[in-house]
C-alpha cells in the first residue's frame, strides 16, 4: 500500500515537473517597434513543444492569427480578436506563421518555430502580400536557417 502511494506521488511529481519546465514567451503587437511600424516584437520565437506564447495587445488595432499553409499537420489554427490578448500553447512541432490581419501586407508577421521545423518547405512556399513577403524571407534566412 505504501509503495502504491509512493508510486502515485512520484508520478504526480514528475508530471508537475514537466509542466513547470514549459516556457512562456511574450510577443507584443505594436504600432511602432525596433524593426519599424506595425510589427510583432519579437518577430521570431524558438519554442519547445508544450510552451505557451502570449500575444500582448500593447497597441490597439491588432490581432494575431495563424496563416493558412503555415501551421504544422495536426496543429490547431487560431484567430485572436482585435485589441485582445491571445494565449496559445503549441504542442505540435513545426513552423507557425502568424499575421495581424489588417496589417498583413504592411509586414506585420511573425514566425514561431516549435521543436523541429517539420513543415519548413511548405511554410516557405506560402505566398504573401506586400512587405510580408520580405519580412518572412528575412526571418527564414536569418533566424530559421541560421541554426
Amino acid at each position: 500500500m505504501n509503495k502504491t502511494i509512493a508510486a502515485v506521488a512520484l508520478g504526480a511529481l514528475v508530471g508537475f515537473a514537466g509542466a513547470a519546465n514549459a516556457a512562456e514567451f511574450e510577443i507584443k503587437m505594436l504600432n511602432k517597434g525596433e524593426a519599424g511600424v506595425m510589427v510583432f516584437e519579437p518577430a521570431y520565437v524558438k519554442a519547445a513543444p508544450g510552451d505557451t506564447v502570449r500575444f500582448v495587445a500593447t497597441d490597439k488595432g491588432h490581432n494575431a492569427e495563424t496563416i493558412k499553409g503555415m501551421v504544422p499537420d495536426g496543429a490547431q489554427p487560431f484567430k485572436g480578436k482585435f485589441n485582445e490578448e491571445v494565449v496559445v500553447t503549441l504542442d505540435q512541432e513545426g513552423i507557425y506563421g502568424i499575421k495581424c490581419m489588417p496589417h498583413y501586407a504592411m509586414g506585420m508577421v511573425a514566425v514561431i518555430e516549435v521543436g523541429e521545423p517539420t513543415n519548413l518547405a511548405e511554410a516557405q512556399d506560402v505566398r504573401h502580400p506586400g512587405k510580408a513577403k520580405t519580412v518572412f524571407a528575412d526571418i527564414f534566412s536569418t533566424q530559421v536557417a541560421a541554426k
